[in-house]
């Protein structure tokens, strides 16, 4: 299962309408609800806001809209796509301005089912998916003369959204693979011979 790192959009003109297909990473199902309210204000002019999500580890959470298109034309084809590229923890947005021709059921299916691939398709050439990783949080703190040796050691972990503050020690907080977790603190207490603590 596979996470969308950062926001991208992708754009097309089907017969007169304009259609702007949005994919956002959010990993809960009342912050996708947020995000598609948002996003309705944000586009007050459009015909249609249609949404699908997935959340979940094992993308449990599902739900869409066809906002006003008419029943499983819009949602259920963009969910569909969303569902079959094995992605979770993420929200697809796309925004409909009518353009003054009619697509009929089948072309709406089709458009919407498109639109989903697109933006998509725009996401795995940007490599903004990544392989859905258990993750732990951790904070410790450490005097300035072992920070240099703990910094060359952290490069050997997968290590993300890292935080120093440097006061009068140096406090570290960040995110690291669970599988790695219990061999991070046996490393950081060997380097400190058992003084740092971690939280």
């Amino acid at each position: 299962m596979e996470i969308l790192k950062s926001y991208i959009k992708y754009e097309e003109n089907i017969k007169g309408s304009h259609f702007l297909s949005e994919l956002f990473p959010c990993d809960t199902q009342a912050a996708a609800r947020e995000l598609v309210k948002a996003q309705k204000a944000k586009y007050a002019d459009a015909t249609h806001v249609v949404h699908a999500f997935v959340i979940g580890p094992g993308a449990e959470v599902m739900g869409m809209s066809d906002d006003g298109e008419p029943g499983g034309t819009a949602g259920r084809p963009a969910l569909d796509v969303l569902r079959g590229r094995g992605c979770t923890n993420t929200v697809l947005t796309i925004t409909r301005w009518f353009g003054g021709t009619l697509l009929g059921t089948g072309g709406l299916v089709k458009a919407y089912g498109n639109g989903a691939k697109g933006v998509l398709a725009a996401a795995d050439k940007a490599g903004l998916f990544e392989e859905l990783v258990a993750k732990k949080s951790f904070t410790f703190t450490t005097d300035y003369s072992l920070y240099k040796l703990i910094k060359n050691n952290m490069e050997l972990f997968h290590i993300s959204g890292l935080t120093e503050d440097f006061g009068t020690e140096i406090s570290i907080s960040g995110e690291i693979h669970e599988s790695e977790y219990q061999v991070f603190i046996s490393k950081l207490l060997d380097i400190s011979n058992g003084k740092i603590i971690v939280q």
